[in-house]
């Protein structure tokens, strides 16, 4: 990375945390509601233009979905009294919850009950490790690209997708137990769609579901609130698209996310009307999801970012981190050496 661009993100979780700080020692002394939520937009504003600052693919992306998305919505909940930022908790613990992507465990074991399965830690740190592993093939197999089938090269932008998310998510809850945090585990594998779903569910699912039920029954009502919580999803992976692309929505991500619920909504309501009696085995249901979500992904999810030469440019950055982290390190290392 760039100096400037490093001095950048730096500027910018400054700014994101003395925002935390107005939050915890002005904004949660107004009664909630109204006046609180009118308090706390001038930083839901704030946040939504934060990641313009950024150019580096990884850090605006990472960025926007932590202060856009994530915590955007938890200051939301926090303006009505609701979601993680409500409870009484320390100003540390306050700015960790607010803008990282965990969820800090409210019943803690005793300090005699705190040794954990071996999967649970060790286990985690070898998942941990083969996941950056084949990060850093795929990253080898990307010099080959010119001689590889382009359906190929999506397959690979696939993999590559699940496991950048999965490291990063993993590496931005460091933090938060470098400072003594209980958090509920997050297996690597799941970390991306537990985060969303944790706050798509208070913000997005439950409202709509409850507003609806009495209206439409509970069998409708959920179904919409559920398709609802995939089309909001849409939105904000359309918002990241534009900090990452910086050109005009196409709106394909939001139509791929509405596709999925549209689709999960007649899966749920076919498995209720066939109540038990015909279902499809494991092994025939999973890989025709693993087939339908990566058509539809090659058809919806990546077009726009290979359009705006998104790909080359997150696999280019990798180059430059490893200059960085050489220059910082190797290079102070030597001249003490000298």
């Amino acid at each position: 990375m760039e100096n400037s661009e490093m001095k950048s993100f730096g500027y910018v979780w400054i700014l994101a945390i003395a925002s935390f700080c107005h939050c915890y020692f002005i904004s949660a002394s107004i009664p909630k509601g109204l006046f609180r939520l009118l308090s706390l937009l001038p930083i839901i504003f704030l946040f939504t233009t934060l990641p313009l600052h950024l150019s580096a693919f990884h850090l605006c992306g990472l960025t926007a979905f932590l202060l856009v998305w994530l915590a955007n919505f938890k200051l939301l909940l926090f303006s009505f009294g609701r979601g993680p930022l409500s409870p009484p908790q320390p100003l540390l613990h306050f700015i960790c919850t607010a803008s990282l992507p965990i969820k800090i465990s409210q019943n803690p074991y005793p300090n005699s009950y705190k040794i954990t399965s071996p999967y649970s830690k060790t286990g985690q740190k070898v998942a941990f490790l083969i996941k950056a592993l084949a990060l850093a093939a795929l990253l080898k197999v990307y010099k080959y690209r010119q001689f590889l089938h382009p359906n190929v090269i999506l397959a690979l932008y696939c993999c590559h997708v699940y496991l950048a998310a999965e490291l990063i998510l993993a590496l931005a809850a460091a933090p938060a137990r470098a400072i003594g945090l209980e958090l509920e585990p997050q297996f690597l594998g799941r970390r991306w769609n537990l985060m969303v779903s944790s706050i798509l569910r208070p913000t997005i699912y439950f409202p709509i579901r409850g507003f609806t039920a009495s209206r439409l029954g509970p069998r409708c009502s959920h179904l919409l609130a559920m398709l609802a919580a995939f089309t909001v999803s849409g939105l904000m992976h359309e918002v990241i698209y534009y900090y990452l692309t910086r050109v005009t929505p196409t709106w394909e991500v939001t139509w791929f996310f509405v596709l999925q619920g549209v689709c999960t909504a007649a899966e749920v309501a076919a498995k209720k009307a066939a109540a038990g009696r015909w279902q499809l085995p494991p092994a025939v249901t999973r890989p025709l999801t693993v087939v339908f979500v990566a058509v539809t992904g090659f058809w919806l999810f990546f077009p726009q970012l290979l359009r705006s030469h998104v790909d080359v440019k997150t696999i280019g950055e990798y180059s430059i981190l490893l200059d960085f982290v050489k220059e910082k390190t190797l290079l102070p290392l030597s001249l003490y050496l000298q």
